[in-house]
This record gives structure tokens, sequence and C-alpha cells, in this order.
């Protein structure tokens, strides 16, 4: 947003601050500024001339021009311009001398985008008076600050915060006498109120369109507006002044007598000002006249009825919109337009016929013999009575940080437009009808405009004396943190996903949509569940990140989000883990089986059916401490290009469980002695279920450990079996086991595995 400087001095009578200087005052106490903007800086030195001679110059476009100046007497410059002729009243500007063709060129003659009043680069200005514009500064603001602020969307609501900054008087540049009486030549109706809060509007007649006078033009082009004629020219004026925007129909070109503002039907298009049509619903407010809609309310205008050279009467509209109804219709349409941005802020209805008045004044200037016809046209809501807030003096200096005298108060908030009625140890303050919309609603508001007013800076900043206390320890987040430190030092990097799917993700894995809590204002199209899995959020990853790396290891701790009859939802922590390669996927399982082993001591992993996202053969459940905690499976292969092995854990119950206790146990005094076995067993069964066997089977009190080794498959053996190959280590806390001791632990081993049917390699 650009404010012109000599635009608000306008506005303050009086106002001597340098821009430099007004922008950081503005910055410190309204709204941030970044940065000034020049304009017209060749405006400085140009003065008015007339073209005495013109004569060609051989072998080129240019021309020498003999020029008779206001300021600086008679001058010679070579000029391009086609339109440079004698008897040419236009602009010089002192730039230097130099030579060209031959020819001593002392200066030129600008154009009107050379000297930063329009865009027009196609010959050099014409005047028809006295030039009279001088340079200017554009102060430039972050939207983002005055997203609340709707009065300061205009030239006369940032001069009004200028004026109680600098101690200076507000100039209103409205005068509402000018507001006909009478019946109105157009009637209007709102179909609903609340979408509309009121319309008003004006017709004229005997209008000339034109272009615009070089103060218009300059004054819209220094903000950073282009000058298109002086109907549409004004109606950027009014709005760059007032915030209030407006639009002008040609009136011959509408259909009846009446405006309508309503709701599009379903389907219903408009032809707009920028050569597009939108089709419409019911959600679209729409500017209508009987036969069809005429402008979509608060975004841009319609085509057909748009102001051209042949224009002669129009009806003028100023309006107030649902600021809601307007950002739904601009983020809906794609198209954001300076009015739908004013209306987005909730703009003061008090506004419409106050630029109505505005637009009185300046159209007797801009178009000479213009004429009203009829009265105001106005409908809508009653307005509203000016709310009041009760300030205590003493509760404000504690609110603040410092007191500050009431005079003062009452001359702060009055030189910001507020109504102030003192009481007993208290202010009674009305709220104006531009800050009621949406930014003054309760006391503490009233704290910022004082404290803004006298600067932060003359606040002594001292620490609250309010008892502060360590926060108790949150267990589980401790334990979360511990499980993402596991992780991440296993390799694993952490990875942070939305907790919304959409139905098509939910469906890809095997979830049914109507399990899940729906959304019922999504952000996005596909975010329109809350999940009941990580798994969704991980295969994106794994897909993502499968384009770049070959092999990767990625987590997510989050939560599962679980709808509960007549309760809120259940949201379920969890982790989710995968180790991704391009290979045939028995690494990764080993690697994320044993991530969840150095998680989970002790933990088992029993083999299981399959679920639709699983591979058919690689899939299992996770017991720990006598408890199912999670799954361990491969991705089914339809999902992806590579392997990736999974683990998913249920963090509530894994949790609940405890962490198991640590017992100390002495180095045995005695040393261990250790042999092999191999086992022949079925290619199918289990190594952990073998394991299991021999445990059944050794001396407990002698046992220390089985070691799973390695296992074999092929010639020589047969097909469909396969040789396991473990380490058993025994020994005694009494004694040195003796060798006939060990063997015959080894032997008891042997038989006991014949026994139960298998084979062993010895």
């Amino acid at each position: 947003m650009k404010f012109s400087y000599n635009w608000i001095r306008e506005l303050v009578d009086g106002l001597d601050l340098a821009p430099l200087d007004l922008e950081r005052l503005i910055t410190m106490k309204t709204a941030e500024c970044e940065g000034l903007e020049e304009a017209g800086a060749l405006l400085a030195g140009a003065c008015a001339a007339r073209v005495i001679q013109v004569e060609e110059i051989a072998g080129s476009e240019n021309r020498k021009a003999v020029v008779e100046t206001d300021r600086y007497g008679v001058k010679t410059v070579v000029c391009g311009a086609p339109n440079c002729r004698p008897g040419l009243r236009t602009v010089y500007v002192p730039v230097g001398r130099k030579t060209v063709r031959g020819v001593e060129s002392d200066g030129m003659l600008a154009s009107g985008a050379e000297l930063g009043i329009n865009r027009d680069h196609g010959g050099v200005l014409e005047l028809e008076g006295v030039l009279g514009l001088q340079p200017d500064q554009a102060i430039e603001i972050d939207n983002k600050s005055i997203n609340h602020r709707p009065d300061l969307w205009g030239h006369h609501g940032m001069a009004r915060e200028v004026a109680a900054i600098s101690g200076k008087r507000l100039r209103d540049p409205v005068r509402m006498d000018l507001l006909p009486g009478g019946e109105a030549a157009v009637r209007v109706e709102i179909e609903d109120l609340d979408l509309c809060p009121r319309y008003s509007a004006l017709v004229f007649e005997n209008v000339t369109v034109r272009p615009s006078p070089l103060w218009l033009q300059y004054r819209l082009q220094a903000i950073g507006l282009n000058p298109i004629n002086n109907i549409v020219d004004f109606t950027n004026f009014v709005m760059a002044e007032l915030a209030q925007p407006t639009h002008a129909f040609d009136r011959d070109l509408l259909k009846g007598p009446t405006i309508y503002i309503r709701p599009a039907r379903r389907g219903e298009p408009v032809a707009a000002l920028n050569g597009e049509t939108y089709t419409l619903d019911e959600r679209n407010l729409v500017i209508a006249d009987p036969g069809g809609a005429i402008a979509i309310a608060g975004v841009i205008g319609g085509g057909p009825t748009a102001i051209h050279g042949g224009t002669r009467s129009i009806v003028l509209e100023s309006a107030n919109f649902q600021a809601a109804s307007i950002r739904r219709t601009s983020t809906q349409l794609k198209l954001r337009t300076d009015a739908s941005m004013r209306f987005e802020k909730s703009q003061d209805p008090v506004n419409t016929t106050r630029a109505l008045a505005r637009a009185v004044e300046l159209l007797a200037e801009l178009s000479p013999g213009i004429r009203l016809v009829g009265g105001l046209a106005d409908a809508g809501k009653p307005l509203a009575s000016p709310s009041e807030i009760g300030l205590p003096l003493d509760w404000l200096a504690r609110k603040l940080g410092r007191r500050v005298e009431t005079a003062e108060v009452r001359r702060i908030l009055e030189s910001l437009g507020f109504g102030v009625a003192p009481g007993d140890g208290k202010l009674t303050v009305s709220v104006p009808s531009w800050r009621a919309t949406k930014d003054i609603e309760v006391k503490d508001d009233l704290v910022e405009e004082v404290g803004r007013m006298v600067g932060y800076e003359s606040i002594p900043p001292v620490a609250p004396l309010v008892p502060t206390a360590a926060q108790p320890d949150d267990p589980e987040r401790g334990f979360l943190r511990r499980v993402r430190a596991a992780l991440a030092a296993h390799g694993f990097t952490e990875v942070y996903n939305y907790s919304f799917v959409s139905q098509e993700q939910a469906r890809e894995l095997g979830f049914n949509p109507a399990d899940h809590v729906a959304v019922a204002n999504p952000i996005a199209s596909d975010q329109g569940l809350l999940r009941i899995s990580l798994l969704p959020g991980i295969l994106k990853n794994i897909r993502e990140n499968s384009r770049h790396f070959s092999s990767f290891r990625l987590f997510e701790v989050g939560r599962e989000i679980h709808p509960r009859e007549g309760a809120l939802p259940d949201e379920i922590p969890h982790l989710a883990a995968a180790v991704y390669a391009r290979d045939d996927g028995q690494a990764g399982l080993l690697e994320i089986k044993r991530a969840a082993e150095c998680l989970l001591r002790g933990a088992t992993i029993e083999p299981c059916a399959s679920l639709p996202y699983e591979h058919p053969a690689r899939s299992g459940e996770i017991y720990w401490r006598g408890e199912r905690v999670g799954r361990l499976f491969e991705m089914h292969p339809s999902l992806l290009e590579g392997r990736a092995a999974v683990l998913s854990l249920n963090l509530r119950a894994v949790q609940a469980l405890g962490r198991p206790e640590k017992r100390y146990s002495p180095p045995r005094r005695y040393p261990s002695s250790a042999f092999d076995l191999s086992v022949i067993a079925g290619v199918r069964e289990l190594a952990g279920e073998l394991e299991r066997k021999l445990r059944a089977l050794a001396p407990a009190a002698l046992l220390e450990s089985i070691e799973y080794l390695r296992q074999f498959s092929g010639a020589p053996l047969p097909e469909g079996r396969k040789s396991v190959s473990y380490r058993v280590t025994v020994g005694s806390a009494e004694k040195t086991l003796s060798s006939e001791e060990v063997g015959a632990i080894r032997q008891r081993l042997i038989e006991g595995m014949r026994e139960l049917g298998y084979e062993l390699r010895v």
C-alpha cells in the first residue's frame, strides 16, 4: 500500500515533517513502513514552455526545437517526439547540455511518463495551462500491518493518524451538504442485508469521458494506479482517499431503473472488465439489473456496462459488503482487486454516502457540465450507534506500565476520532464507526491506542511481579523425546506430516473414509479427513524421496486421530519408521527389526495375516512384555518401486507398559564355554521358533545365551530345507564346567531336537 506524502500534507494542516521523519513516526506509532519511493523527481526543475520554431535535422528522426520557457528563457533542444510542433505548450526540463547529430541540446522536452505523471511515452506532454506539480514521495506500508485497520486503506485514515502523531489538525475533504435530496432516479433492492448492509447510488447525466487532468493522473501514478479516463480515475481517487471503493455503470446500458444486490444463480455468467467471463454460484454476491448480473459485488465490474468514450449518463454506486463473502468470492475466482482487498477488511458502512458526496464535488471539476439526476438512493440496515467502552485510568496505568495524565489520554483518543466522556476514575469512550467494524471492541484495545501514541519507548521495561514456578515434567513429552533420540541415533531422519489426508489416500491403503473424522472446513481439497494412521503420510514421504535417493531411513512421531461416539476424538501417539532401498528388502527388514529391538528390549515378533498395504509374506506383530504394541512389515510391492520395511508402534501402549527394571548381575567368576549347532528345518520355519525349542531343552541354570548365526539353503540340502546355525553358550556360577559336562549339554540338545523331528548337522 502506497501513500502520497503530498496528499497527506493536503489533509493535515501545517504538516512540516520531512518524508523520512514522517515514515519513521508512522512505523513507530501506526504501521510498519517499508520505505520511501520518489515520484516525479524531474518536476523539481520543470516548467511550462512554448515551442517557437521546429527544424528537421538531416539524416535523423529528431528535430531541433526552439522553446520559450516560463523560468529559463529561450532554449534550443533536440526532440524526437512526433507531436513536437510550433505553438505547442509543453514541459521543459533542464537536464544539462549534450550534442545530438551536431546540434547542441540544452535540456529536454518531457513526456508524461518521463515526468512520472502517467504512462504515456508517445510524445511530449501537451499542456493547457501551467504545470503546477511538485515532486512527491510515496510511503510504502506493509499490507499485513494494516489488515485490522480498514480505515488505513485510504489517505484520509492515514492522515488522521499523522494529525494525531504530529498534533496538527485533520482536514475533512468531504462536504456532505453536496448530496442531493428528493426522489432517487434509480431504485435499489437488497436481497440479503447481512451480505450487503448498505448500498448507495447517484445518477449523473451530461457526462463527458476524456483524459483526466494532469494533477489527477499524477496523484494516481504516484501511488501505483494507472490513469485511464476521468470517470474511472475519480473512482480510484475516491477509493485511495477514503478507502471506499466505488464503481460507475453506463446508465444507458442498464436494462431497467432497478439495481438488485443478490446471490448469483447457479451457473450464472458474468463478463468482467478484465475480459474474462466467470461462472458463479449461490456463494457469490452480484450486482444485477433486470437482465442479469452486471458486476461481481466487491470484486470487479462487468464489461458490458463499463464506461466508454460515448458514455453520457452514469449510475455511481458506493456499497458496503460482508467481508467474509467478498474474501470467499475473491479466493474462489482467484481474483484479487484493489476493491476486494478493501472490502475484505470490513469497511465502514457510513463511508458509502461520504464517497458519493466527494464524487459530486470532484465530477463537477473533472466533467464540466455534468448534472445530478434525482436524489440519493440509499438502502440497507439502520446504522449502528457507536459502542461505548469504559476505560478505568488506574487499570490503564497498570496495563500500560506507566501513568499517563488524564488530559493526555483524552487528547490522544479524541485526536484519533474517539468520543471521550470523563467520569469518576474512568473515561467512557465511544468508538467511531471507522474503528468499530473489526478493530476496537474492548478496553484492552484502547490501551494499545494510548501506548502507541505516547511511544512504547517511554515505558520502562520492568519484569512482571508474578510468582513463577517450574512446570512439572510431562512424562509423555520426555518419553517421545527419548523415542526420537533413539531413532535418530540409528540413522533415521525425522519427518513431519499434516494430520489431514484425502479420501484417495485413505482408500489406497485400504482404510474406509467413513471411519475417519471429517474436517468441516478443510484448508485444501486433499485434506478433508483427520488421519487414523501415520502410514499415508509415510508412504508419500517414501515416494517423494525415492525419486532422489536409492536408499534412506525416515520416521515420524505423531498422533492417530480416531473418532469416538459422543466424545472428542481419541488422539493416540504413534511411531512410523521406514527403511527404503532398491534391493530384495531382506536387509531393510532386519534393520527395522533391530531398531524395534533397541526401542523395546526383549520384544518378539510373531508372523500374522497381512493387511491390504502389507507384503503378503512379510508382516508380523510386535509383542513386548506380553502385550501387542505394533506391527513390522514390508510395504506391498504394488505401492512402490523398491522395497520399504516399516515399523508401526502404538506409543501409548508402549509408554503404559513402563520402562523395564534393570537388575544388577555380577560378572561370572568362572569361564563359559560355547558350541555351535546347525538345525535342518523347513525353509519357511521361523528361526525364532527353533531358538525357543533349543532354550526349552537346555538346563536353565547353565544356559547363558543362544545366538542366531546364519542360515543356509541349497545343495547339498534337499529342496525346501534350510540349515539354521546357533551358538550356544553355557556356564556355571559355582565352577568351571568340564568338557564332559559341556558335551553332555550339547548331546542333550541334539537328542532333544531329533526327538522333535529335526535333523542336526554336527
